[in-house]
């Protein structure tokens, strides 16, 4: 046994490599499970019991000297890399510049964020829709406007790309019972005339909440919650009678304009507030049209365009810019503004 210890001493002192694998595989035949050394280790019980303490000794200095060694050659190693060449002659000569969140996509996951903190979930819907889903259960008639082309793009007389995502909404009801409360965002289409204020492209998130004894204070004071939620404690908003073929009654919804402290500019056209979603109880023919009993429940709806909320949010004066994709206009939402 002590033979053995002389035999590794030897190839310990004799072992001399810059090579960092060669010196691995060296610590391993030394140090490793199935190693030299270890294999002594485990035949120490074998050793007559006076000669235990003399080979206990030995093999420690032998354990010693081989970690040693190793973190010896280990350092020259090191030292012979650093006098090489650092230089990556792969990379690019212009630094690689990373993209940034869209003020779109921040805005709308702050929306999802803000209603799924009181129980609203997210759905989603086709953007090619038909008649029934788009106008029809909807409680749109006939002869209303929207329907015709100045609205609407159309496909055929049946298919059109959708105007809101209250088709979502229609679909929602009808393939879950009550209590529902969900919200749908998504990209909506309107022939309109491109301008600071409006674009024939637009992003919407649309509200729905239908169960039993759902009363117009609780749309007041969920719309609230979110006005604070996203522009400050400060927020004030005021609600304005209004009109809309699938809820009864409604209202126009206007914030505060943070842009100009409510001073007025050209984007509130100088009200010193800004309209930002409309709303309403749901209509009881659009609950019926979806199957649910208007007798039993009622419920409420409300609609908002994403980029008017962003306009308001960053002081944003015309909507184009979020369509122009100017890399010095995205630039400045790197960091999420």
């Amino acid at each position: 046994m002590f033979d053995k210890i002389s035999t590794i001493k030897e190839q310990i002192v004799d072992f001399n490599s810059s090579d960092s694998n060669e010196i691995e595989k060296f610590r391993i035949s030394m140090l490793g499970k199935k190693g030299s050394i270890t294999d002594l280790f485990t035949q120490f019980r074998n050793v007559p019991a006076e000669d235990k303490k003399e080979f206990g000794k030995q093999l420690n200095l032998l354990k010693k000297l081989a970690s040693s060694k190793i973190e010896e050659l280990k350092s020259n190693s090191g030292s012979n890399k650093s006098t090489q060449s650092t230089i990556d002659f792969s990379m690019t000569a212009q630094p690689t510049v990373l993209g940034s969140r869209h003020p779109i996509s921040i805005v709308k996951e702050q929306i999802i964020e803000i209603f799924s903190q009181i129980g609203f979930t997210v759905s989603e819907g086709p953007e090619i829709e038909d008649d029934w889903h788009n106008f029809t259960a909807l409680n749109f008639p006939e002869e209303h406007p929207a329907r015709d082309m100045q609205d609407t793009f159309f496909i055929n007389k049946e298919m059109a790309l959708r105007t809101h995502t209250s088709s979502v909404q229609v679909r929602v009801m009808e393939n879950e019972e009550p209590p529902i409360r969900t919200i749908s965002p998504g990209r909506v289409y309107r022939n309109e005339a491109i301008s600071a204020r409006a674009h024939c492209i637009f992003h919407q998130v649309e509200g729905l909440y239908i169960d039993e004894n759902v009363s117009f204070s609780d749309l007041k004071q969920a719309l609230l919650y979110f006005a604070k939620e996203m522009f400050g404690e400060k927020t004030k908003i005021r609600l304005r009678p209004s009109y809309f073929p699938f809820t009864e009654p409604s209202a126009e919804v206007d914030v505060s304009c943070n842009i100009c402290n409510s001073k007025g500019c050209n984007v509130c056209k100088y009200t010193g507030y800004l309209e930002i979603l409309g709303c309403g109880m749901v209509d009881p023919n659009v609950l019926e049209n979806c199957g649910i009993d208007s007798e039993k429940y009622t419920g409420y709806a409300f609609g908002m365009g994403i980029e008017r909320i962003a306009m308001l949010k960053y002081g944003v004066k015309d909507l184009r810019l979020f369509f122009e994709n100017d890399v010095r206009f995205l630039k400045q939402f790197d960091k999420g503004i």
